[in-house]
């Protein structure tokens, strides 16, 4: 308690500006694409996330009503409550140096920025701009191809064909939508990991939080929280143990037997002969012996 959202107060508190959150693929994981790999860079401390918000009926209201109405735009509602959408060229442009950076060191070939700046001309215009003049101004970076793409044809492309996309980079809030998309793309939020980066610390977590409405049932799939601590190992450089959990993983959904309820429902339909978050874990150990 006290926390808008625990998270996103230790983002906002350790400067963790860069959230990365890969989804790839997984044998027998029931998704209706079977070779998805791309990677969500989501800027992670600004945008609507940054939680500047007033209630219906605070004086702030009635303010800004007055304030847009004097730059000779229809005010909005009395009635409204209102949220603060901050987007700046600094954390712009380090988000998608960041993405380039994460780009070359991992091989990959394409960096995708995903904006609504054909309506929202001022704030995800200013994410837009910063973006081509830091791909512009990036020279050190000719092997790697770049393209901007509105968010909502981003959504339809990604359904359609995600091998158009490799790396894309986004401001927070359409960072948050389009990974939980894509980790649909891989299975389900149970398989998505993800790491919260910044420039003297990192925390990792899978995509989808906590999941506290089934605490201690033993029904949760660890999938996403067993890579996301595989993405904690290569952090700290510790690569082959790392490798080493990713292959156990794959290898145990590949066999197919132990897998929790979330799996089997997409690859039959049904929960029946689903097992269980512990004996899901314990057939990863014996993987990695």
């Amino acid at each position: 308690t006290g926390f808008r959202s625990v998270n996103v107060a230790l983002r906002k508190h350790f400067d963790l500006y860069a959230c990365v959150r890969p989804c790839l693929s997984q044998p027998g994981d029931g998704s209706r694409f079977r070779d998805v790999d791309l990677v969500i860079v989501r800027e992670n401390t600004e945008d609507l996330y940054a939680g500047i918000e007033f209630d219906e009926g605070a004086a702030e209201v009635e303010e800004l009503s007055q304030l847009v109405e004097r730059s000779g735009q229809k005010t909005f509602a009395a009635d409204s409550a209102i949220s603060i959408k901050p987007i700046s060229i600094a954390k712009s442009r380090r988000i998608v140096e960041y993405a380039f950076e994460y780009a070359r060191r991992c091989g990959r070939k394409k960096v995708t920025a995903v904006h609504k700046a054909n309506i929202m001309k001022a704030t995800d215009g200013l994410f837009l701009r910063t973006v081509r003049v830091a791909r512009e101004v990036a020279a050190n970076y000719p092997d790697i191809e770049f393209n901007d793409k509105i968010v909502d044809a981003t959504c339809m492309g990604l359904v359609q064909n995600p091998n158009d996309f490799d790396v894309l980079v986004l401001p927070n809030l359409y960072g948050d939508i389009v990974s939980d998309l894509c980790a649909g793309l891989v299975g389900g939020l149970g398989m998505a990991p993800g790491s919260n980066i910044g420039a003297d610390c990192a925390i990792f977590e899978a995509t989808h939080g906590s999941a506290p409405d089934i605490a201690g049932q033993d029904i949760a799939n660890p999938t996403a929280e067993i890579l996301s601590a595989a993405m904690m190992l290569d952090h700290l450089g510790e690569n082959d143990a790392a490798n080493r959990i990713r292959a156990a993983v794959s290898a145990t959904l590949d066999e197919g037997e132990q897998v929790t309820g979330d799996v089997r429902r997409a690859q039959t339909g049904s929960v029946e002969g689903a097992v269980g978050t512990q004996a899901f874990a314990d057939a990863v150990i014996a993987h990695l012996a």
